[in-house]
């Protein structure tokens, strides 16, 4: 089980991967994050503090809890071009797996699991692009390190700027999704067989794919 802190982390982040939080934006209310994250309240609002320590969110009495104006800034140059993007994952991401091999819980194993399968399942970009994100941060959680993980975001906050959506919305295709989900099962029966060579050449393959996709058709 994540930590509170990771959980709450993990929303945020996904909800801007989706699209649904960008800087300034009110973050849902902590009656709601409770219920969501199935926490105890003095859980969330410690996890608030920490994000708010940590530079990621703002609180306001009277007002609740925004993302900063400047976070996605500082997690990643707003001119960052998708070439840079994906050069930046394939320096970073197939290292996570390997140390996801090593690293992963059973319990972790099954999150990552979980999340291809309801990729596999996804008829539509937007519900693909949702499961996509959480399947790469898992593993990225997988390696229990706080400090790779955090790297990680830097580069996935990418996924907030919208030369990014645009480009992949552009050249999504449902053949194109099904060819990622196989390469993610891949990945993910590297992992299973805690086999770290493997899963750094799995994801190798995966990300060589999105990258000649994305940047031959930009």
């Amino acid at each position: 089980m994540l930590s509170p802190d990771r959980a709450l982390r993990a929303l945020v982040e996904d909800g801007i991967s989706r699209g649904e939080l960008a800087p300034g934006s009110k973050l849902p209310t902590e009656r709601e994050l409770v219920a969501t994250l199935q926490l105890p309240r003095s859980a969330v609002r410690r996890a608030l503090s920490r994000l708010e320590q940590e530079g990621m969110v703002v609180r306001e009495v009277g007002r609740g809890t925004f993302l900063r104006e400047s976070y996605v800034a500082e997690g990643v140059a707003r001119d960052a071009s998708p070439a840079d993007i994906m050069q930046a994952r394939m320096v970073l991401e197939p290292s996570v797996a390997v140390l996801a091999a090593h690293a992963a819980t059973q319990a972790d194993l099954s999150r990552i699991a979980s999340f291809a399968d309801q990729g596999g399942r996804s008829e539509d970009f937007d519900s693909f692009e949702t499961w996509d994100s959480k399947f790469h941060r898992a593993i990225g959680e997988a390696t229990h390190n706080d400090l790779v993980l955090a790297m990680f975001d830097v580069i996935n906050a990418g996924r907030a700027l919208p030369v990014w959506g645009s480009l992949k919305r552009r050249t999504s295709t449902p053949e194109r999704r099904r060819c990622y989900h196989q390469q993610h099962v891949s990945i993910l029966e590297a992992l299973n067989d805690r086999d770290p060579a493997g899963a750094e050449r799995a994801m190798r393959a995966h990300l060589k794919s999105v990258t000649d996709n994305l940047i031959g058709n930009a």
